[in-house]
């Protein structure tokens, strides 16, 4: 019976366990975030072409809006693994004063390069993915039948040569970006491995690289909040020319933007805007952009309505049944979860976590469904009943408390043996907001 199968699956045991681990730590997996979604299925479709318009060269974006919890994030990565399966390469960020100020276009690249990610290569993807379109561009040179592969020096100037074709719409705004690349190709070539990544780290926008690196390719300075989306320009087309044929890029947390000093946050909401009007201008072939938001963040005048050009491209009609919303808007709207969608993500996490277990018989036998709607119940009941930021908590208690004891102890009975306790230490600062007391919350067993 040890590690039984789910009858009908073929999730390997190791993508099931990383999943779980997550769950069990109170975090978003990484990966296989489909393989437990619910109520995303009717922004499949479109989403989907989403992505086929992109990987044909041209560009998406898309406003979530969702309150605390609603699962904005969860939806980012889960769009993130398709995009994956379409081929693009995929980099998601939280705005925040600190770290990544929206009004500063070089730190958001920077972060950007730092979190770039593909199917085959984690963060951050940039040199795997430079190398890539380098061979791209030796093997188009070498299909062309004018170099011979024995013939470096013919070689290194055709590719050279291919490299200006391909970048000249970058060159002509951001010219230190193609030199940049040759002179990684120069450093590479020579065996010159410090300057290599020197000058990998200059092109994703690093702070302190070497002066030698950078006099050596004939760049100078650092990257500046005017170059950035030259940068990423050129980023788009090496990706593409690779075999990624576009990027997902997710800004998340954009309502953070409503707690920072008036002009920093005027400047931000611009930058915003004019990164809107570069992709709805065709200059970023390639590219998926979405950020994620509150409703308060695209309805108050703290937000997007205080810059009115901003306001008038993300407007979307939320007057009408949600059961409508049309999932091409610009804004999506995440309508969070009740207690029978949070009864049925139960029990695809139970589903899900018996297909790795010792004892998956037991696993549904004991935590049946009847048991995950009142654990439900519970939890929501610990957050006073606000079901919308229940899931998190809600998985965690399953995984850690419940099934994980289910399959180690014969004689563990939940119904019997468990009670929910809730302790502020394990929440997050929206769920303790809401959490009606830090006492312990029995779970209500009585099958009457």
């Amino acid at each position: 019976m040890s590690g039984t199968p789910v009858p009908g699956t073929d999730i390997s045991l190791a993508r099931r366990r990383d999943v779980v681990d997550a769950l069990r730590r109170g975090t978003v997996p990484q990966a296989g975030l489909g393989l437990f979604a619910v109520g995303l299925e009717r922004f499949e479709a479109a989403l989907d072409d989403d992505l086929a318009t992109v990987a044909r060269g041209g560009s998406a974006f898309h406003a979530l809006r969702g309150e605390y919890g609603s699962g904005k994030t969860f939806f980012a990565r889960w769009l993130g693994e398709r995009a994956k399966r379409h081929g693009l390469a995929v980099s998601e960020m939280q705005v925040s004063e600190s770290e990544t100020p929206l009004h500063r276009l070089e730190t958001v690249y920077r972060r950007l390069v730092e979190r770039l990610t593909t199917a085959t290569h984690p963060p951050s993807a940039l040199r795997a993915v430079v190398d890539s379109w380098f061979y791209a561009l030796e093997e188009e040179v070498l299909d062309g039948g004018e170099v011979a592969e024995d013939d470096e020096v013919a070689l290194a100037e055709a590719v050279d040569a291919l490299l200006e074709r391909r970048l000249a719409d970058v060159a002509r705004i951001t010219p230190a970006f193609s030199a940049a690349l040759r002179g990684y190709r120069r450093a590479v070539a020579a065996g010159d491995g410090a300057g290599a990544e020197a000058l990998i780290a200059w092109l994703g926008g690093q702070r302190s690289v070497a002066a030698s690196a950078k006099r050596a390719a004939g760049v100078r300075g650092d990257l500046d909040h005017f170059a950035a989306l030259g940068f990423l320009q050129g980023l788009l087309t090496v990706l593409r020319d690779c075999g990624h044929p576009g990027l997902l890029l997710v800004l998340d947390e954009v309502e953070t933007l409503q707690r920072v000093r008036g002009d920093v946050r005027e400047k931000s909401l611009n930058a915003l805007r004019q990164l809107l009007d570069e992709i709805d201008a065709g200059r970023f072939p390639g590219l998926f952009l979405v950020i994620t938001g509150t409703p308060a963040f695209y309805d108050g005048q703290q937000g997007v309505q205080r810059l009115a050009p901003l306001a008038q491209r993300l407007a979307t009609d939320f007057t009408t049944d949600p059961r409508f919303d049309s999932p091409r808007a610009v804004q999506l709207r995440l309508p969070g979860f009740d207690l029978t969608s949070l009864g049925e993500l139960g029990r695809k996490v139970r589903d899900l976590y018996a297909g790795a277990a010792r004892y998956p018989e037991r696993l549904t036998d004991r935590a049946d469904d009847a048991y995950l709607d009142e654990l439900a119940r519970a939890v929501t009941g610990s957050l006073g009943g606000k079901v919308g930021i229940a899931p998190r908590l809600y998985l965690r208690k399953l995984v850690a408390d419940v099934l994980d004891r289910v399959d180690e102890f014969a004689d563990f009975d939940p119904r019997a043996h468990y009670a929910l306790t809730v302790n502020t230490a394990e929440l997050t600062q929206t769920e303790r907001n809401a959490a009606t007391s830090a006492a312990d919350i029995a779970l209500d067993l009585d099958p009457s």
